[in-house]
């Protein structure tokens, strides 16, 4: 059976036990809300150390700055 939370009058959603334990997520812990159609997409912010590394072969040259956008 799915976990389901319930959203309080303080607009409030308390993450069930199960889901916390699975993803291995500390109260404090931030998180982003991601809009998908109807629903939302819940992650935790990565922190910077976890960052280190992802665009080790990133090729810089040839990037569009802002001034390049519409």
């Amino acid at each position: 059976m799915p976990a389901i939370a319930t959203l309080s009058s303080k607009y409030q959603i308390s993450i069930p036990k199960s889901v916390r334990e699975e993803q291995h997520w500390q109260s404090g812990q931030q998180f982003v809300f991601i809009p998908k159609g109807k629903g939302i997409l819940v992650m935790p912010v990565p922190s910077l150390s976890q960052l280190n590394g992802i665009a080790v072969n990133a090729n810089p040259s040839n990037y569009r700055d802002r001034n390049d956008r519409f």
